[in-house]
Parts: C-alpha cells; structure tokens; sequence
C-alpha cells in the first residue's frame, strides 16, 4: 500500500494526518512554518489525495489506515515520531498511539473525532440505539456526494464541496483562506461504497440508517471506532488539544450530527433528547483527556473547524511551544 507523501526539513520527525474529505496538503502552511530542526511528514491516507484507491475495512475501525503508517514510518526507519492529527486523522493518530504506544514523543489533536466516534452515542459512549443507527455510511448527504463524484467546484448548490469549505471548515466565507487547495482536497477524495461514504444498512431505529462495514463514515462508527481506552494504553506522550470554539463539525453542537440535526428540526422525526440526544463530543474528548491527565487544552477563539488553516501563526505558536516542551 503506496502513500502520497509530502516531506520537508530534517530533524525530529513530525507525522502530519490530515482529516476526512481532505489531504496531506491542508498542511502545506504548517510544514512551511516548521522551525530547524525538524522533518515535516505529510501523507494522503488510502483513497484521499494521491495515494492508492486501496478498499477500506470499516469493520477494523480506522485500523487500515493506522497500518498503512505504521508501515509508512517502518518503511523511513522512524521508530517514535511527533503524531499530529486532525479531525479523523485525530481518531487515527490516537488509535496508532494507543496500540504502538511507544512510537509518540508529542500528540497534537486538532478537533478530533469523538473518542467514540461519530454519531448516536451518549455522554459515556454508550449508543443511543442497538444497532448504532445515526452513524455511518448512510449519515452522507447524497447531493454532496453527487456533486463530488461529478468534481463540482461552483457554489450554486448549499451542500456543493465548496460551501462546505464555507459553512463547514470555516464559520463563514469572511474567515476562509486557502479555499481552492482545500477544495481540491475535497475533490480529490474517492467516492464510492470502498471509500467515501461507504455503505449502509437499514435501521427500524431513527434515523432509519446504520452503519455497513465498508468505507470512511463506518470507520468512524461507534459499533468500530473507539480510542476511550487509551488512558490505560500504557503511551504516556504529553497531548495537546487544540479546538476552534465555533467548530461546526466536531463539537457538541455539531452541524453534521444527525442527532444536534434532528433536535433543529432538520431531520424529521426526530424522537427527542432522552431518546437520541446530540452527541456531546468535546465534552466525550474532556471527559477521556481527564482521565489520561497529561494533555493542555487551547480553544482558538473566532475559529472553525480548520484552526491550522484559518490562523497558522497563531496555531504554530501553540503547537511548536508543545514540540519544544
């Protein structure tokens, strides 16, 4: 399994993992901004970017994609790296960490994905329905997903790739910088049951879809994906977690939770907050970190869901203050 990689300076190594509907070049600005003395690594994950189409086990959790850089980093002779994940790439980044414990000197998280994943868990990860329904594959919105396979790049339609950089990655068009090479990004993903979404399964619990075992949304289903364990990992690398406070993909009050969807009344049927509530997952990350204990939080006042991107100097700052510490 070959991955696009992009690589600048020499040093300590620096393992940059970038989200979902993205790749390794939403970290261009961060590698530029590296200080001497360190190697920025940068990889596109199978069916993102320039890397190998490769088919995505769901079922393993995101556990494809912590091979595939286990196998990267063997493959560089690196044995312990910075880890630095965002968004999904933060679920990988603490799966790897978690399992191979002894490859972390630093984590960065950069409003990670949930420590029980994405969609239809309560405060303590239990799960709102039996079968997980609310999460997975069927959770895409199907014109975004049209208008991705067709590499739509105008913004005639509220769910086109480009509003979603707009509404989505960053809290209105005013904040956004970057917007082709993040849009790019989007475009670039593989889109199909394999990859981006994945596939589904019908659910008699709303909303009516749950997770399949193929694909990028059903790795991040709480039925596969679960990094609360690991305080009791035996990885004892100082995390620093870094948050936009008006994120509206990964928060508590995401605007891609189906549950924080229903309650707006965006979703029909909706059967109310003691039976599917809106995943609190920053308060789900607080509760994990708590009892992990070596970690800082830094939330980025007038920031969305790309930080790094809307203000890179300010989150160097923050990130090469923990590098250096």
């Amino acid at each position: 399994m070959a991955l696009y990689t992009r690589e600048t300076g020499d040093g300590e190594p620096v393992l940059f993992v970038h989200g979902n509907l993205s790749d390794g070049s939403a970290w261009d600005e961060q590698l530029r901004l590296l200080p001497p003395g360190y190697r920025g690594i940068a990889p596109d994950l199978r069916g993102f970017g320039r890397s190998d189409p490769a088919p995505i086990d769901a079922t393993r959790g995101v556990g494809d994609f912590r091979d595939d850089l286990v196998a990267l980093l063997d493959e560089l002779g690196l044995e312990s790296v910075h880890l630095v994940g965002h968004s999904m790439g933060g679920g990988v980044v603490m799966d790897l960490a978690a399992r191979h414990p002894g490859r972390a000197r630093t984590i960065t998280l950069v409003a990670p994905v949930s420590p029980y994943g994405f969609g239809g868990t309560r405060l303590d990860g239990t799960p709102c329905t039996p079968d997980f329904a609310g999460s997975g594959g069927g959770t895409a919105n199907p014109d975004l997903v049209k208008l991705m396979r067709e590499g739509d790049r105008a913004d005639a339609y509220p769910v086109s790739p480009r509003n979603v950089v707009r509404t989505l990655y960053f809290p209105g068009a005013e904040a956004v910088r970057s917007e082709e090479e993040l849009l790019d990004g989007i475009l670039r993903t593989r889109v199909g049951d394999d990859h981006y979404p994945g596939d589904a399964t019908r659910s008699p619990h709303w909303p009516g879809t749950a997770p399949g075992t193929r694909g990028v949304l059903n790795t991040m289903s709480p039925k596969y994906f679960d990094w609360s364990g690991f305080p009791d990992s035996g990885c004892r690398a100082p995390v620093l977690w870094v948050h936009g406070d008006q994120d509206a993909v990964v928060s508590d009050t995401s605007m891609c939770d189906l549950g924080h969807l229903g309650a707006l009344g965006y979703v029909p049927g909706w059967p109310g907050e003691d039976a599917f509530p809106a995943q609190p997952m920053e308060a789900q990350t607080r509760q994990v970190l708590d009892r992990y204990g070596a970690y800082r939080e830094e939330v980025m006042a007038g920031t969305g869901h790309f930080p790094y991107a809307q203000r890179p100097e300010e989150f160097a700052a923050l990130f090469h203050a923990h590098l250096a510490g």
